[in-house]
């Protein structure tokens, strides 16, 4: 069982039967009152997140989860494709589930893959990946010096804003958690 202290982001836990990752976690106190922790969860089941408040003594059973390294092969339909590398197994999981963690998953990536009562339920990536830029307009001369940036779209369809020396057919590398620009390879 976890404290109300150990509750903290990316904390796996289980709540009515089924496991919720802590997505976010806000510890307050007031006066004389015990300590509340505010946090938002995420369903590793169905992908929703909703908000759960702890007070006091509460404590949160952890799940039991264990992690497989895999391959992701394709999406087709909405559903991901995934074969474990020990077993060679392949199985699905919803693109809704996974949520913004597809925009940073190429053809043959490699990532970890949570299992929760020997099911997959969720993926963690890498803390920064690198993906191909596919389409930039080219950089205007100028004004750079307040740090200028240009909206770029990636292999993936995903679209985030970079510095402008950065040009189509560049890697670039991409922090997971924040979605943002790190550097170039």
């Amino acid at each position: 069982m976890l404290s109300l202290a150990e509750i903290k982001r990316g904390k796996v836990i289980v709540l009515n039967g089924e496991p919720y990752q802590v997505v976010d976690n806000v510890f307050g106190k007031q006066a004389r009152g015990g300590g509340v922790m505010k946090t938002k969860v995420k369903n590793l089941l169905s992908g929703k997140v909703r908000s759960y408040t702890f007070k006091g003594n509460d404590q949160a059973e952890e799940a039991d989860v264990s992690y497989h390294h895999c391959q992701y092969l394709y999406e087709s339909d909405g559903e991901l494709h995934f074969m474990n590398n020990q077993t060679f197994d392949q199985f699905t999981l919803p693109s809704e589930q996974l949520g913004p963690s597809v925009q940073f998953m190429v053809e043959g990536s490699e990532v970890d893959v949570m299992y929760f009562n020997d099911k997959p339920v969720g993926i963690n990536l890498p803390a920064k990946v690198e993906l191909k830029v596919v389409e930039a307009p080219p950089g205007i001369k100028g004004d750079t010096a307040t740090g200028a940036t240009k909206q770029i779209k990636m292999e993936t369809g995903y679209t985030l804003n970079v510095p402008l020396f950065i040009n189509e057919g560049d890697i670039i590398r991409i922090n997971t958690d924040t979605g943002e620009y790190v550097e170039r390879v």
